[in-house]
């Protein structure tokens, strides 16, 4: 439930990004993201 709420929030950044620079930024903030999202499941 915690990854689908992730994911929702990052695809809500990424439509708020207005440049390539922005949006690099976006994507490595919504990895971030769900790479803790998915440590905090698996333990």
């Amino acid at each position: 439930m915690r990854l689908a709420l992730t994911v929702i929030a990052c695809l809500g950044l990424l439509t708020a990004c207005n440049t390539v620079e922005g949006a690099g930024k976006d994507l490595s903030s919504a990895g971030k993201a769900i790479s803790k999202t998915a440590k905090d499941v698996a333990n």
